[in-house]
């Protein structure tokens, strides 16, 4: 159950899931300011303090049975109420992902 931690370098055997909510943009830019991009989306939950962390990168921000995000970056201790996650939105590069799948 992905939680509050210090990354101590111990990774679980078994794959974790956390149910996320998307972050109002506005709420994002104030958690970060100035380092949010339009590439970028956040997630977290607020409540329990859920949210990736150190080797989750890359890992998948799932929509109902849709593609969101990809782990970025975030706080650190991870699962912070206030800093939630940060992910590359990746509806913005449904073009380039389409046309690199066709060009190979």
């Amino acid at each position: 159950d992905p939680g509050p931690s210090l990354f101590a370098g111990d990774f679980p055997n078994i794959l974790q899931c956390a149910y996320l909510h998307l972050v109002p943009r506005e709420e994002c830019d104030r958690a970060y300011p100035g380092q949010i991009t339009p590439n970028m989306v956040c997630a977290g939950d607020e409540k329990h303090g859920k949210d990736s962390c150190q080797g989750d990168s890359g890992g998948p921000l799932v929509c109902g049975d849709r593609l969101r995000g990809l782990v970025s970056w975030g706080n650190i201790p991870c699962g912070s109420k206030e800093k939630p996650g940060v992910y590359t939105d990746v509806c913005r590069y449904g073009h380039w992902i389409r046309k690199t799948i066709q060009a190979n």
